[in-house]
């Protein structure tokens, strides 16, 4: 089982890739905690600091320091100081960059929100900095999913709401409870994560 689950594990270089290709294909993925597993439902990309509502927008600090790190880093963070979020850093080492997990389907229920997801799973700021890819806590395993996807503005954020860099796995029905109504990745969206990375 063991074995089997390690052949499963998604690889550095899968997290190395451009942040918005890498929130879309971890839809329907299953995130592994401790004994807790589920299948991810939402992501939202945050991509350098010419993104506005990503952490590092104020460049490089002690707070953000683990989005710097190598893709598949764990970045853990607290917010309104009671409800933690869980990302994985992506593309290359030193430039900031992360996907945020919104949503995950556990054991028949459906956590639809990164606070609600963590507190299932246990996870809190002692894991920020666990490498997903190593780690024997944490890991993403590639399981198929057949289920179509969409995309719409993030939610949460008063900067970048133009972008449409969340993206949420659609049911069997179709149905996704988007909150904001979708549409496709736009062509802007696409040049401010280019310059994000020239910069």
């Amino acid at each position: 089982m063991i074995m089997d689950m390690e052949n499963k594990k998604l690889s550095r270089a899968f997290f190395e890739r451009p942040t918005l290709e890498v929130a879309r294909d971890l839809l329907g993925k299953t995130l592994v905690f401790g004994r807790h597993s589920g299948i991810i439902t939402e992501t939202e990309a945050y991509i350098g600091e010419n993104d506005p509502a990503c952490h590092a927008a104020r460049g490089r600090t002690k707070r953000t320091e683990t989005m710097y790190a190598k893709a598949g880093t764990v970045y853990i963070y607290l917010i309104y100081g009671m409800y933690h979020c869980l990302n994985i850093v992506t593309e290359a080492k030193d430039f900031p960059a992360a996907v945020l997990i919104r949503g995950l389907r556990m054991e028949g229920q459906h956590l639809d929100g990164p606070g609600k997801l963590c507190k299932a799973l246990g996870l809190t700021r002692q894991h920020n900095g666990l490498d997903a890819i190593t780690s024997g806590d944490i890991c993403i395993l590639d399981t198929p999913t057949t289920h179509g996807h969409i995309t719409t503005p993030r939610i949460g954020i008063r900067q970048g709401t133009d972008l449409h860099w969340r993206f949420v796995l659609q049911d069997t029905s179709g149905n996704s409870s988007p909150r904001k109504k979708a549409g496709p990745v736009s062509a802007s969206a696409l040049a401010t994560r280019k310059a994000s990375r020239s910069s």
